[in-house]
């Protein structure tokens, strides 16, 4: 998998069982804003970005050095190391951010914008992920269902400043994507791990000092549950979804990969109510269904473009 460094890696179609593994990663995924709304009852949002990155950073360090892989890099890789460190600590201090102003449904579904972005995005800068009309058209369908969401009303509970928190996530969404197609761009010629490695080290003491500057640690005293939130984030998400996220921008396109998270709103949506109660709406259901049948118009141009 991991080829020396400063090779190309061959760009290699989706099969089922990398679209099996892709929905599993997506499936984890979807629990990350769960997990994250239930730890911000306690810790708030750049704390918790802190916390996460500082176990997500050992974890991922120590699972690379178990295995014997590099975690050093080379000095020519410092600009790139540090564009993608830049971008991720932006993205992910603005998603905590969303996560605490809004609904966990309302969040996950915004956040599934990033298929959309990553598909335009990849248009201008991957030579070969270009867009024809019918993609163009299953994006735009997916982007009217996005929309639907953004100016809803979740409930009071969930979601204190839900327009903000809204807003929010969809610049979330957008550095995400961008994230997403420089880290496929990066990883041709580096191995996964140290694009994964090291953007979460530069992004800690960012955090840090952040934190200490805006928020107090604790918003009520520390239980259990603001904990296992906290170790859901930094092993399943920090850990096993970057790492293997990754691993398949490595050998697969970032537009073909990015069609299978059209599951991440369905699953998020289900969690939400059965987490938080929170109440599957006409809206929500709605502009899902806009999101899942925009982006299977875009599987199915694909498939016919690549003529599996």
């Amino acid at each position: 998998m991991n080829g020396p460094s400063g090779s190309t890696v061959e760009i290699r179609p989706v099969t089922w069982k990398i679209g099996l593994a892709a929905l599993i990663v997506s499936f984890f995924w979807s629990g990350n804003i769960i997990s994250i709304k239930f730890g911000l009852e306690t810790i708030p949002p750049i704390w918790s970005a802190f916390w996460r990155m500082s176990l997500g950073a050992v974890c991922v360090t120590g699972w690379a050095l178990a295995k014997g892989q590099p975690v050093l890099f080379e000095r020519a890789r410092l600009r790139q190391l540090l564009l993608l460190g830049v971008v991720f600590t932006s993205q992910i201090a603005i998603f905590n951010l969303s996560v605490h102003y809004t609904s966990p449904a309302y969040a996950v579904i915004l956040l599934n914008t990033n298929p959309v972005m990553i598909n335009l995005i990849s248009h201008f800068f991957m030579k070969d992920d270009r867009l024809t009309f019918a993609r163009l058209a299953g994006l735009g369908i997916a982007f009217c269902g996005i929309s639907y969401v953004m100016f809803g009303h979740p409930e009071a509970q969930l979601a204190p400043n839900p327009l903000l928190g809204n807003s929010l996530m969809l610049v979330s969404s957008l550095l995400l994507a961008v994230r997403v197609v420089y880290t496929q761009h990066v990883v041709r010629t580096m191995d996964p791990l140290r694009p994964v490695i090291w953007p979460m080290v530069f992004s800690i003491p960012c955090f840090f000092v952040l934190a200490r500057l805006i928020e107090p640690p604790l918003l009520q005293p520390l239980t259990a549950e603001p904990v296992f939130a906290i170790l859901y984030q930094a092993l399943v998400v920090a850990g096993f979804c970057f790492v293997a996220w990754t691993t398949l921008l490595r050998h697969h396109s970032a537009g073909n990969l990015s069609v299978y998270s059209f599951s991440v709103p369905v699953f998020g949506i289900f969690l939400s109510a059965a987490f938080f109660g929170e109440q599957i709406t006409g809206r929500l259901f709605l502009g899902a269904a806009a999101v899942a049948a925009g982006i299977a118009i875009v599987t199915r141009s694909k498939r016919l473009e690549a003529g599996a």
